[in-house]
């Protein structure tokens, strides 16, 4: 699904990650909007590389999955749509959390969607998706 939304990471640090998928017609729903399983995937990976890059640098033996989806539909996308996640800070505590005590834990990324050539900074969507890690035996 990544490959085929054509995701392209735009920027990654300790604390924030910023995706774009581009409105295309592998993208595109019949209002010509972005479809929103394309809008889900860009979500996905903002949230999910922030906490794949403290799991690198920690422990690669922490196994990661999303434990659920929340989305908040705003306004339609007519354009390219640029994901971003500042929640770096909060994936790092969580991987430090489950490493310290071996058990697992959660917490919540945060993600805004915004298509920047339509609406400038106003957000098209939200999305809170829960991050479930724990340490795994060698």
């Amino acid at each position: 699904m990544i490959y085929w939304s054509r995701a392209r990471l735009t920027e990654l640090s300790d604390d924030r990650c910023v995706i774009t998928i581009p409105l295309r017609r592998r993208t595109k729903n019949h209002l010509n909007s972005m479809y929103f399983g394309a809008l889900a995937v860009g979500a996905d990976c903002a949230g999910g590389l922030l906490a794949f890059q403290w799991i690198q640098r920690i422990d690669p033996n922490v196994s990661l999955v999303f434990k659920d989806f929340t989305a908040n539909f705003l306004r339609r996308p007519e354009g390219d749509v640029t994901f971003t996640s500042e929640d770096g800070a909060r994936m790092r505590r969580l991987i430090e959390r489950a490493v310290e005590t071996g058990e697992r834990h959660h917490d919540t990324v945060h993600v805004t969607a915004h298509c920047p050539d339509q609406l400038a900074d106003e957000p098209v969507a939200e999305f809170a998706l829960t991050i479930s890690v724990k340490g795994r035996s060698n």
